[in-house]
């Protein structure tokens, strides 16, 4: 039996189990399980290994992503740059860290973000806010790096440094420079969707683009604000499906 899983804490809203256990039985996979491992602290990773032989690799998420590379034996090119991992492999006594966000984030997000005039080439206008600073921000980030698309960083800390503002600070010019706002925060996932980022979201037009990496809800309180507005809007689900789908190539390659 191979086992793979999640860690992080708590898991209640997690999606993989689900998602892997209808892939095995979907493609008839046999002596596979993905199982959901909710550890209080990154401390526990070591002894959840050890009690746990038959494992063979996990992802990360909130709010592991970052600490998790304490622990690693290896790091991919990726995880090098972001600082952070969503996916672990364990070769024998090796864990070896990958960042499968990356692609996921990529693939998805560039799909709306086309004009329909010209679809190999990525609009050179947008400029990008990118709600939070964790793991999945800085995956969030690297992409945007690649694309050429300008971003600042929003925080709820007073704390600031170059490229990062605080969400009192976002007023109407902001809003129409920055005409992509990319959530990587966990507000507004079930159970609190009545929550949304604090955002001014009277001066949102049919030029932004909202992209929610939540994916439960389907459509988040702060993508319905923006579809309000005629705004285009994406939530995670498909990054999701694409990062565990490469989460999987990696585990089984040799």
């Amino acid at each position: 039996m191979k086992l793979y899983g999640l860690i992080g804490y708590p898991l209640g809203h997690s999606f993989s189990k689900k998602y892997f256990s209808e892939k095995f039985k979907r493609e008839g996979i046999i002596n596979c399980s993905y199982e959901l491992f909710p550890i209080p602290s990154i401390k526990d990773l070591p002894s959840l290994i050890s009690s746990n032989p038959f494992l063979k690799g996990f992802n990360v998420t909130i709010p592991y992503k970052q600490q998790v590379l304490e622990y690693v034996t290896e790091t991919t090119g990726a995880v090098k740059n972001i600082g952070a991992a969503n996916t672990i492999k364990i070769e024998g006594d090796k864990l070896i860290a990958y960042n499968t966000d990356v692609i996921g984030f990529e693939n998805s997000f560039v799909k709306k973000l086309k004009p329909p005039d010209s679809p190999d080439s990525y609009r050179q206008d947008k400029k990008a806010l990118i709600l939070g600073t964790g793991g999945s921000a800085k995956a969030i980030q690297y992409v945007l790096k690649k694309l050429n698309i300008d971003f600042l960083v929003v925080t709820r800390s007073h704390q600031l440094e170059s490229g990062i503002i605080n969400y009192s600070m976002i007023d109407e010019t902001i809003m129409n420079d920055y005409n992509v706002i990319i959530n990587c925060t966990p507000v507004g996932m079930y159970p609190n969707e009545d929550q949304c980022p604090d955002l001014p979201y009277q001066y949102l037009t049919e030029e932004h683009y909202l992209y929610d990496l939540v994916y439960k809800p389907e459509k988040t309180l702060f993508l319905k604000k923006g579809e309000q507005k005629g705004a285009t809007i994406q939530n995670g689900y498909e990054m999701l499906t694409i990062q565990a789908e490469e989460s999987w190539k990696i585990w089984n390659e040799d």
